[in-house]
């Protein structure tokens, strides 16, 4: 028996998790034996099911042939560590092998540990007990996901060159881990196999959707993998255009939906916009029933009762200005949250705001599909420039793969500066060429805008995760860890200290409430919540603490005018009280509206109604 692989990715936010969900409980309840497995570092698949799981095979209740795993990044470091250095630690003594497992203390191991444990998935398992039918992977947000494939080949070129230069990787010792190499190598020739492996993209039927799954297509073509699938979610149904606000979304999905069937050439199916959450078994087999067998989801299913919130949720809007106006010296604003969620649009609206009061502001991101010149309506390049129509504000993004190619070429160049030996330049240039690289190089790059002393204000679009702030603090010598471990076999105390000095001083600023805010942004829906919440405790352990949230796409008080609008309205009110008591933190709320948010006329519109319309804050 061979087992089919199917793997759900697309833009954050579109719902994968919730066709996973759908696709594996439909795939049970037809006798097949199901695993569905996340690579999500911020998974939701307990929320779905509304049961524990965790980072083991765990049996589904209420429902037999389904199993879960949610790869935990952490233990499956720690698994692949001991893994690798087990052969190291019989063979050297405890000083070297404590310098080894030093040098895989960086996030590049964590992707790499939870890349070898999701391929774990991929091997022909000896035990035909454990033998799935169906293998389902809900992977991470597109830009994250295309990276784990794109690594493999990285990998090999990492342990040939260790294996012919020092023998040690980032990735561990190169002898160790030359197996696995091997084992990447069958994982993604299963991916390439057409009658095995199908990758299914869920998008909303909107631009930035479309436009990220026709990126995300081409870059799995690069990589030999020609099997696609579509599902575009989201859709309102015939029960919501009743209302003037969702007839006007439908008619924009009707232009998208041609859009899609026009460019997007592949199998597709739809589904249409709920009433409200899909959780639990019992909802995800009503949501199969509407997805698979044509029923109608106003008679299927049953949204979960909400009981309507006694308080309205108010935030005064001096609380919120404060935490995003400069105050007497240059303020940094860092929009995070769950992929999708509306991070850009929260980014955009705020730097246009800002600049508008007249304030003198850079706007940037280092998210690889870089949506910002789509909502500016204003291309946006590599190199610091001004937004046309728009006094007081510059924009830029931040390409990692660029930035990693300058911040090699720098590194190296100053190596011979400093007339270093080839041998060791040969080393230095054997370590940045290691996955790592581009995470450092990008936050790097950040850190030389975030340092120029002209601009009052500084708003960024996709903040470094607690992830990359721990990355920076690792207890070992700095000159290990920043620039990527390249002085590490020189005399470089000079260069440490001013790396070191670097580094520091901008998460002095990060910690700073009075020079910096962390806003998060979701819908106001459980999952969103959930991960925000999560991501600002980890922000928190290395002492950056959220200053603000900002609730997207929440429809306006007296659209909820028809039964369908008035369910999903009483969700969100549930949740955005849920976001007061979680967060204890000002909330800014962006109201859903007809059309997408594109152009400075809207931005600047919406600046004006969030920042200051005290009505706006009222449930």
């Amino acid at each position: 028996m061979t087992t089919q692989y199917m793997f759900f990715s697309g833009k954050g936010g579109v719902g994968k998790t919730s066709m996973a969900c759908t696709h594996a409980v439909r795939l049970a309840e037809e006798g097949k034996k199901t695993l569905i497995v996340t690579t999500d570092p911020a998974s939701n698949l307990a929320d779905v099911f509304e049961q524990e799981i965790g980072h083991q095979v765990t049996p589904i209740g209420g429902i037999p042939n389904l199993w879960a795993m949610e790869i935990d990044s952490d233990k499956a470091t720690q698994e692949y560590i001991d893994r690798a250095m087990e052969p190291i630690r019989a063979a050297f003594p405890p000083q070297i092998v404590q310098v080894m497992e030093e040098q895989m203390s960086g996030p590049c191991t964590a992707e790499v540990a939870a890349f070898d444990r999701f391929t774990d998935f991929l091997e022909v398992p000896t035990d035909d007990e454990k033998v799935f039918d169906t293998v389902i992977f809900d992977t991470a947000p597109t830009g994250h996901t295309i990276r784990l494939l794109e690594l493999p080949a990285e990998w090999s070129q990492s342990i040939d060159a260790a294996s012919a230069g020092s023998g040690q990787t980032c990735l561990g010792p190169a002898a160790a881990i030359q197996d696995a190499k091997h084992k990447y190598e069958r994982a993604l020739a299963a991916m390439r196999e057409i009658d095995q492996t199908t990758f299914i993209f869920v998008l909303h039927p909107e631009a930035i959707s479309i436009k990220e799954t026709n990126r995300a297509i081409s870059e799995l073509r690069k990589l030999e993998i020609h099997n696609f699938r579509l599902i575009v979610n989201s859709i309102i149904p015939p029960e919501g255009v009743q209302n003037a606000l969702f007839a006007a979304r439908a008619a924009m999905q009707t232009r998208y939906l041609e859009q899609i069937e026009t460019e997007l050439a592949y199998p597709t199916q739809r589904m249409t916009l709920l009433s409200g959450e899909i959780k639990g078994v019992k909802r995800l087999s009503q949501v199969a029933k509407i997805f698979f067998d044509g029923n109608s989801a106003a008679n299927t299913f049953v949204a979960e009762s909400v009981q309507p919130q006694l308080a309205a949720l108010v935030t005064p809007l001096e609380d919120v200005r404060a935490r995003i106006q400069p105050n007497g010296q240059r303020r940094t604003v860092f929009f995070a949250g769950k992929g999708g969620v509306g991070k850009t649009i929260a980014s955009c609206i705020t730097a246009v705001w800002l600049a508008r009061q007249g304030h003198k502001t850079l706007l940037l991101t280092t998210d690889p599909a870089a949506h910002l010149g789509d909502v500016l309506d204003s291309p946006v390049g590599d190199e610091i420039a001004a937004v046309p129509g728009q006094p007081n504000l510059w924009a830029v993004k931040i390409d990692p793969k660029a930035a990693a190619e300058t911040y090699k070429e720098r590194i190296l160049e100053d190596a011979r500066q400093r007339g270093r030996p080839e041998s060791a330049i040969a080393t230095m240039e054997e370590e940045l060429n290691s996955p790592c690289t581009e995470e450092m190089a990008a936050f790097d790059k950040f850190i030389e805008y975030a340092s120029q002393d002209q601009w009052q204000a500084v708003v960024f679009d996709t903040a470094p995760t607690g992830h990359t702030l721990r990355m920076l603090e690792l207890p070992m010598d700095w000159s290990k860890q920043i620039d990527v471990k390249i002085f590490a076999s020189v005399n470089a105390s000079a260069a440490d200290d001013v790396a070191k000095q670097r580094f520091g001083k901008v998460i002095e600023m990060m910690r700073d409430p009075e020079q910096s805010t962390f806003a998060f942004v979701m819908y106001p829906e459980a999952t969103p919540i959930i991960e925000a919440y999560r991501a600002a405790t980890e922000l928190s352990s290395v002492g950056v603490h959220p200053g603000l949230v900002v609730a997207n796409m929440v429809i306006p008080l007296e659209q909820a005018d028809s039964d369908f609008t008035h369910a999903r309205r009483t969700m969100q009110e549930k949740y955005l009280n849920e976001i007061s008591e979680r967060f204890h933190l000002p909330v800014a709320q962006i109201p859903l509206l007809p059309q997408e948010i594109k152009g400075l006329k809207m931005l600047a519109e919406l600046g004006e109604q969030i920042y200051e319309n005290d009505l706006v804050f009222e449930t």
